[in-house]
């Protein structure tokens, strides 16, 4: 297992370093003249020329990229061509909000998931067709128009939850619940019917085998069965389906997060994007690579655990 661990922390270096590569190469080539964009039409050329001095755009793109990696491997990303902030320190106070959020979303999604496609592929009534029906619904209807319906309903007309955040550094843990809920359940309700189809098919597939039938002529209980076997043997395809909706997810939080106003990644990527702040988006690029590599080793070790097959592969 420690073999493993190491050959899949490798391969995820190497994928950082493409990703660094290739997204770095691309930011600068499609920049424009970036020194022009951050100092504004009235810029004479002189001022632009030493502004692309001072930011090292005078270099050729691989000198630039080299520098920007080994100052990344000492854990500095560079700070902000606007605001002259940390791009670590920037990341280090939004990555909580974000992560907060995904991580309690994805617990609740994998638990009312797992019920719901249980019951409905062992209820092959109702309940089975009210879960397909959901997940084309769950499909259509995109997480921002959910947030902007439960803002607007619960938030502002209802007055039950605040319609912007009040997360502030030494808040109490209940202006993090008050502000997390209605973000935490747009997601929730964007994602969980999807994950209990996917599980609800994994579900199924498990009790047509072999081995299913073999346990029920010795006269074990359904419950049993569907407890201790079929839902161990089906985990490893709802991980799989989980652990893509979580990284899709990251994408989806950028809109949730502007919705409710919250401190989080989106924000800081939206503004960094419309400005061309360089050494912000290359900062949040490789916090995405990284969460994405992290959650794809979790969910490989717990297929392993799972599923013998993989352990032995």
């Amino acid at each position: 297992m420690i073999k493993f661990v190491i050959k899949r922390l490798a391969s995820g270096v190497v994928v950082l370093l493409a990703v660094s590569v290739l997204t770095f190469s691309l930011l600068y080539a499609a920049g424009g003249s970036i020194a022009r964009n951050i100092l504004g039409d009235t810029a004479t050329a002189e001022q632009v020329a030493l502004k692309e001095h001072e930011l090292g755009l005078d270099q050729p793109l691989f000198v630039r990229y080299f520098t920007w990696l080994s100052n990344a491997l000492k854990g500095d990303l560079g700070s902000s061509w606007f605001s002259s902030e940390p791009v670590a320190s920037s990341l280090a106070t939004r990555v909580p909000v974000t992560m907060t959020m995904v991580i309690s979303a994805m617990i609740i999604i994998a638990i009312l998931a797992t019920l719901i496609g249980s019951a409905a592929a062992v209820k092959r009534g109702w309940v089975d067709r009210v879960v397909q029906i959901g997940a084309v619904i769950g499909d259509s209807v995109p997480g921002f128009v959910i947030g902007i319906f439960l803002v607007t309903i619960l938030a502002i007309q209802l007055k039950m939850f605040p319609a912007t955040s009040t997360i502030a550094p030494g808040v109490p843990a209940s202006a993090w619940i008050a502000s997390m809920a209605l973000p935490v359940v747009a997601l929730i309700i964007n994602g969980v019917t999807g994950g209990a189809q996917q599980i609800r098919s994994a579900v199924i597939k498990q009790f047509e085998k072999d081995y299913v039938r073999t346990l029920r002529s010795r006269g074990i209980g359904e419950g049993e069965i569907l407890f201790k076997h079929v839902l161990r043997s089906a985990a490893p395809a709802g991980l799989t389906v989980l652990s893509l909706q979580l990284i899709g997810m990251l994408g989806g939080v950028v809109i949730i997060e502007q919705i409710f106003a919250l401190p989080g990644i989106g924000p800081l990527a939206v503004t960094a994007t419309s400005q061309s702040d360089l050494p912000v988006v290359m900062g949040i690029v490789m916090y995405t690579v990284v969460v994405v590599i992290v959650v794809n080793l979790i969910v490989d070790l717990l297929n392993g655990w799972l599923n013998p097959k993989v352990r032995v592969s």
